[in-house]
């Protein structure tokens, strides 16, 4: 008997066992599935709290560089005006091919999202081709 409930144990036989397992494997999804839930809502904030920043921080860098090409080009005006455009444009384009390069490379740097419930996943199933071998007796040569 099961203290402190009115639970009864599990029979013990063949529908028990099998009641047994079952409710095993019932916890094991479960705390498998709450595992990826912790993990995809960490994810989620972790991204949100990025985008934010990145937005934030984008919108800064554009004024800060709007108000950089201008005052470039009213500075050369009178004697170089074309030249002025001309290297504004170029710096725009050199530094946007050097943050497209970046953000590549952070991309494919980038840990992969739900790494400890695949790991998780994994060892079950390690450990369930284990216990089956275990139970398998090696084959004859």
């Amino acid at each position: 008997m099961v203290e402190g409930g009115s639970e009864q144990p599990y029979p013990r036989d063949l529908r028990g066992a099998a009641a047994r397992l079952g409710a095993s494997m019932l916890g094991l999804v479960r705390t498998r599935l709450e595992l990826a839930s912790v993990e995809f809502a960490e994810e989620r904030d972790r991204l949100q709290q990025q985008l934010m920043l990145l937005i934030a921080a984008v919108g800064l860098l554009l004024f800060a560089v709007l108000f950089v090409a201008t005052w470039i080009v009213v500075y050369f005006w009178d004697t170089s005006r074309l030249t002025a455009i001309a290297g504004v444009a170029l710096v725009f384009a050199a530094a946007g091919a050097v943050l497209l390069a970046m953000r590549s490379q952070a991309a494919r740097a980038a840990p992969t999202p739900f790494a400890a419930t695949v790991a998780e996943f994994e060892r079950d199933r390690a450990g369930l081709a284990g216990h089956a071998n275990a139970e398998r007796p090696p084959p004859s040569l």
